[in-house]
């Protein structure tokens, strides 16, 4: 029983931290500091944390998953698979594409990448970067929702 409701409480930790960084944290920040340059430096710092938080409850739902007596075969292939795949997504998502956002960051200089003629780049590299964090917040009401005994 303690396992079940520590598997719960790492998947509503992990799906809250991404719902609360990705749908309130950012856009409110967005919409509050003029300085883009700013905003895109505190948002990068705010997404890393969000990663390794990830990495963190990944590790945690696959050692709570292989321990669970509470759950048949196909019910931890299922949760093994919601994980490994929110786990790729910030692979991808983060640790992919966040290092090409910094580059053209810095390429852009002291203008900043949405004033230089990296904007176009910086935008579809951004876009892919927020649909993956889309699906990855979507997996993250499965898992939620399969987490329960």
């Amino acid at each position: 029983m303690m396992l079940t409701r520590l598997r719960l409480l790492v998947a509503a930790l992990w799906a809250g931290s991404l719902w609360t960084v990705g749908y309130l944290v950012a856009p409110t920040l967005s919409n509050t500091l003029a300085d883009r340059k700013m905003f895109g430096n505190i948002a990068a710092g705010i997404f890393r944390s969000e990663a390794w938080l990830t990495v963190a409850c990944a590790l945690a739902m696959f050692v709570l998953v292989m321990l669970a007596t509470d759950l048949d075969a196909k019910r931890k292939r299922t949760l093994n698979f919601i994980v490994g795949a929110m786990l790729a997504c910030t692979v991808i998502g983060y640790f992919g594409m966040q290092p090409v956002m910094a580059m053209l960051r810095e390429a852009a200089g002291t203008q900043g990448v949405m004033d230089s003629n990296l904007k176009m780049k910086f935008g579809i590299v951004h876009g892919v970067a927020a649909l993956i964090y889309l699906a990855q917040s979507v997996l993250g009401v499965s898992l939620v929702l399969k987490s329960r005994a």
